[in-house]
């Protein structure tokens, strides 16, 4: 019998939803099942058909507790592991906007596979850690860097120095997710979100998120030219001018991504 594959994608319509499939082991990730992931999403960005995306975890328990520590060891040495196929970079480059459907821990890569999504959803069970500390090392994928963006400074330094779990509640007290739901409510509200920003022009989406991300380097008058170039580009496109028609014609806009 077949070992059942790690990483799942499902695509229906424009959404793919992709999910990590090691749930007896809380979707702990090994080296294989990372090449998948970037399979995955390698497929998402790619396919013209698929304009939004959803990340979650199999299983009641977990999201995703980060790399298999198990599998460390397996790394000759140090530079070795530096230099590994990272997930969350997998995450960070995909072009169009993707949701993390968070149904349970997410701890260390885990936590930092949420934090390179878009946006994240959790579950009212759900929970989020940065345990590394705990073990001797610290998180190596934007952890630091976009847990203080997207919980401010100080919280996060409570989560990286002491390892400990923050609930679900807590998360979106401090902007860590966007919004908390009944377990059972999770994948369908996550799925109706990203269908609806599939129905969005498709450049216009992946060039707000472009913005965004260029946003939280640069200064602000930088930042605001930025997005005015990004605007004209979009500006000049076929689904802008359909826009224009459609709201002058009183109709529902077709996009078609050029």
């Amino acid at each position: 019998m077949s070992r059942p594959l790690d990483v799942l994608i499902d695509v229906d319509g424009p959404v793919a939803v992709v999910t990590l499939n090691r749930p007896a082991k809380l979707n702990a990730i090994t080296p294989d099942m990372a090449a998948a992931l970037r399979a995955c999403l390698s497929r998402v960005d790619s396919d013209p058909c698929i304009r939004a995306a959803m990340l979650t975890g199999a299983g009641e328990r977990s999201f995703c507790v980060g790399s298999d520590i198990r599998e460390l060891d397996e790394y000759a040495t140090a530079w070795e592991f530096r230099n590994r196929g990272d997930y969350g970079d997998a995450v960070r480059a995909l072009r169009k906007p993707i949701i993390a459907a968070v149904n349970g821990y997410a701890y260390g890569g885990g936590l930092e596979l949420a934090l390179a999504c878009d946006i994240r959803l959790a579950a009212g069970t759900a929970t989020f850690a940065a345990p590394e500390i705990k073990l001797g090392w610290i998180g190596g994928s934007g952890q630091s860097a976009l847990l203080a963006h997207a919980a401010g400074p100080s919280n996060a330094a409570t989560m990286l120095l002491t390892g400990d779990p923050v609930d679900a509640e807590c998360a979106l007290a401090w902007g860590l997710v966007t919004e908390v739901f009944p377990r059972e409510e999770l994948l369908p509200a996550a799925l109706e979100l990203a269908g609806k920003i599939a129905k969005r022009p498709p450049i216009a989406a992946q060039t707000a998120k472009a913005n965004l991300r260029a946003a939280y380097s640069m200064p602000l008058d930088q930042a605001i030219q930025y997005e005015r170039d990004l605007q004209t580009v979009c500006f000049a496109t076929a689904d802008a001018a359909e826009g224009r028609a459609a709201f002058a014609e009183r109709r529902e806009p077709v996009f078609e991504g050029r």
